[in-house]
């Protein structure tokens, strides 16, 4: 097997995962620049600590960190508002689009952007974003969606999907009981307010990447004064989902992620459907699968 002058490993070789290379460098610092701390208090396996960072990065990479304020809603993901390095101000419960619009109207040169669950937000304060985007207020809306009251031990919210197991539906949400799940960004994206809606997820690290390019556009949005933005990521909860902690990326892909479907819901004016977004996504991962079988993926663009 032959090898390059930059990398002595030999091509095709199975690498030691169990050590550090020979050679191996930091690239990245391991403090991002917005966290305080990387410790947190999120049970082993959230996928929040992951959404956070992802936007917090953002908003250094645009250079608008001294301007920016967050608006913290009611949930687990309250605690980093003691880790985040950002001005900030705490929302009752379901409260935060309108707290944010505030702050927005005084301080209208400001980043502002809410952090909100989905029980925070589409069940306690569903009234409160829909009729924020409706009115096109230019700010960043996130919504952390693990379809359970995380803070409570698991029970189910307006985002939980038909069959899925909480703590107040042990045998699966039933429709004709319950009712349906709510797709929030899908309402949110046919108002004619909201410039930018999209949905990511957190389960691993291509979905991360593409989540972090969502934040961006989002961000981008409200800096230049397009409307109201919006992003939703799809977050593990193995402790509220009654699993194990290593199950908890493919138990969310095969609940959560098939009812809400991952991908840009509005862009420049026009609304994806649910169903368009689902089948560029299966185009995506079948083109994946084929330049994989032809022996490695196309990085180009």
């Amino acid at each position: 097997m032959s090898t390059t002058s930059a990398n002595p490993t030999p091509l095709g070789a199975v690498l030691n995962t169990t050590r550090a290379p020979t050679g191996a460098r930091v690239v990245e610092p391991l403090l991002p620049d917005l966290l305080l701390t990387q410790e947190h208090q999120m049970c082993p396996g959230c996928g929040e600590p992951l959404a956070v960072r992802c936007y917090l990065d953002v908003l250094a990479e645009l250079g608008v960190a001294n301007r920016s304020i967050a608006v913290a809603g009611i949930g687990c993901y309250t605690s980093f508002s003691g880790t985040i390095d950002l001005d900030l101000v705490q929302a009752l419960h379901g409260r935060a689009p309108s707290v944010a619009t505030g702050v927005k109207r005084m301080l209208p040169d400001s980043i502002v952007m809410t952090l909100q669950g989905d029980g925070d937000m589409v069940n306690e304060g569903l009234q409160e974003v829909l009729h924020t985007a409706a009115r096109g207020e230019s700010i960043t809306v996130v919504l952390l969606n693990n379809g359970v009251f995380g803070e409570t031990g698991g029970h189910m919210t307006a985002t939980s999907v038909i069959g899925q197991r909480t703590k107040n539906s042990l045998d699966g949400r039933d429709p004709s009981y319950h009712g349906y799940p709510i797709l929030i960004g899908d309402l949110i994206a046919q108002l004619q307010g909201a410039a930018y809606v999209a949905r990511g997820s957190v389960h691993n690290a291509g979905a991360v990447a593409r989540t972090k390019k969502m934040f961006r556009r989002a961000f981008e949005a409200q800096i230049n004064r397009e409307g109201f933005s919006f992003v939703e990521v799809l977050t593990m909860c193995p402790t509220g989902w009654f699993i194990p902690t290593r199950e908890g990326p493919q138990y969310m892909t095969e609940t959560l992620g098939e009812v809400h479907i991952m991908g840009e819901l509005k862009v420049d004016g026009r609304v994806h459907t649910t169903e368009e977004i689902h089948a560029e996504n299966v185009a995506r991962q079948t083109e994946i699968e084929a330049q994989l079988a032809r022996g490695g993926l196309d990085t180009e663009g």
